[in-house]
């Protein structure tokens, strides 16, 4: 059971979510892995790092923030995690490949702040309906910073949800 982290575009592979979230899971017996992917600011670069890691796709769940989001969902065709655990991600941005691309994950889930200037959180709900996945909006802004509390709940409960499936 390993869970992989996918950071935003200017964050580090450690910051205060990715952080928090990691010790979420590892009290659930969790290992955890966050990749540096700032070498890149290419989405599709960052995919292919991912899918060049080769996680164990049979007990694997992403998580992705920002553009970490974008990254997770893409690579989720090919590697077909348990869960899709997404942060404010950065889906219908002109300048990336695919607008909303598909996810492919036993289970899916999306935060969003509703105060989220960078990636509006109408992105969020619209993909949330055309792939039919659950989206909790939260007061909060891009960072989520002011919602870490109640994003760690859903994420203890979204994990939760998978150990209850094995």
């Amino acid at each position: 059971m390993c869970v992989y982290f996918a950071h935003g575009k200017e964050s580090g592979p450690w910051g205060t979510k990715i952080q928090a979230l990691a010790e979420v899971a590892k009290a659930r017996g969790f290992q955890v892995e966050s990749p540096d992917y700032s070498s890149t600011m290419d989405p599709q670069e960052r995919v292919k790092m991912l899918l060049a890691l080769k996680p164990a796709a049979k007990n694997l769940i992403l998580v992705g923030s920002s553009m970490g989001g974008y990254v997770s969902a893409v690579a989720s065709r090919t590697l077909k995690p348990r869960g899709l655990f997404l942060l404010a991600p950065a889906f219908f941005i002109d300048s990336y490949p695919e607008q909303s691309p598909r996810p492919d994950a036993g289970m899916t889930e999306i935060i969003h702040g509703w105060s989220d200037d960078v990636v509006p959180p109408e992105h969020s709900i619209r993909y949330a309906g055309e792939h039919k996945v659950t989206l909790h909006l939260v007061d909060s802004d891009h960072r989520l910073t002011s919602a870490l509390p109640r994003i760690g709940d859903l994420f203890a409960a979204f994990l939760d949800r998978d150990l209850a499936q094995k």
